[in-house]
């Protein structure tokens, strides 16, 4: 199982480095792709759990919502969500006259799926869109891999006392520290080797974007553990061998965007 995970690690960890560096449609792509799949892999598991969402709309939402986040960044996003939103209600109004009792809760997975996986994810897209947006993306998830790996080692070695054994039941408090203490030294890293190179970041700034980085986006591991559990499911698909499904890589990645993306604009890029 390692040497699995460890072999999709290496394969992939170059492709969405270069995919950062050079940015703009490339890099898109990169999370068009991804998100995508997470949105497909969503509602496989919903219709698991009994529900009936609206996989077109999921998927294309979410596509449609990244597609537009490059276009025109924040600009056009609300009338695109809030058309997508319309189209929702409309197709599960339908789906209740053909007899589906539950299309009132199915209309607000679907939203759930379309807003979650679309708009938040889409927060990938704006944090590399920033100026000096290469170099923050690097150090925000360079330090949540980190912070994904080492509580991952800590929890194996160390672990003992649960952190949620309702939701992961693996997971431990003494991993989540690792979790921080992961995410503080390769954000402070990074911002340092970026300052050497002349990039306006600096080892505080990456210190401090590592700690957010180690403790916040763990509830987006639960968070797709939830939808899981609700599902029966171990893992989200079987994409990734060793790893699960796309989402089961990416559930860290939406908080650390999004949470990178207004710590940055609210204290370090003007």
């Amino acid at each position: 199982m390692l040497a699995k995970r460890l072999l999709v690690v290496i394969i992939l960890l170059p492709v969405g480095t270069l995919a950062i560096y050079y940015g703009g449609w490339l890099y898109t792509a990169v999370i068009l792709l991804l998100c995508g799949l997470s949105a497909w892999e969503y509602n496989q598991l919903m219709r698991q759990s009994g529900q009936q969402p609206a996989q077109g709309l999921v998927v294309g939402g979410t596509l449609a919502l990244l597609i537009q986040r490059q276009l025109d960044g924040f600009q056009n996003g609300p009338l695109v969500l809030s058309l997508l939103i319309l189209a929702s209600m409309t197709y599960h109004l339908a789906a209740y006259e053909r007899g589906r009792q539950q299309a009132a809760s199915d209309f607000g997975v679907t939203l759930a799926g379309i807003v979650y996986l679309g708009w938040i994810g889409a927060y990938l897209v704006s944090l590399r869109s920033l100026p000096e947006g290469r170099w923050w993306t690097l150090v925000a998830l360079a330090a949540v891999w980190t912070a994904d790996g080492l509580a991952f080692v800590a929890g194996k070695l160390w672990g003992r006392h649960s952190l949620s054994p309702r939701l992961s039941p693996k997971k431990t408090w003494e991993g989540y520290w690792g979790s921080i203490l992961g995410g503080v030294a390769m954000g402070a890293a990074f911002g340092g080797l970026f300052s050497l190179l002349g990039v306006g970041i600096t080892v505080w700034n990456g210190a401090w974007l590592g700690l957010a980085m180690g403790t916040l986006p763990t509830l987006g591991d639960l968070g797709e553990s939830m939808i899981k559990r609700q599902a029966g499911a171990k893992d989200s698909s079987n994409l990734l061998p060793g790893h699960g499904g796309i989402f089961d890589r990416i559930d860290s990645w939406l908080w650390a965007a999004v949470i990178s993306y207004y710590l940055i604009t609210w204290f370090w890029v003007n």
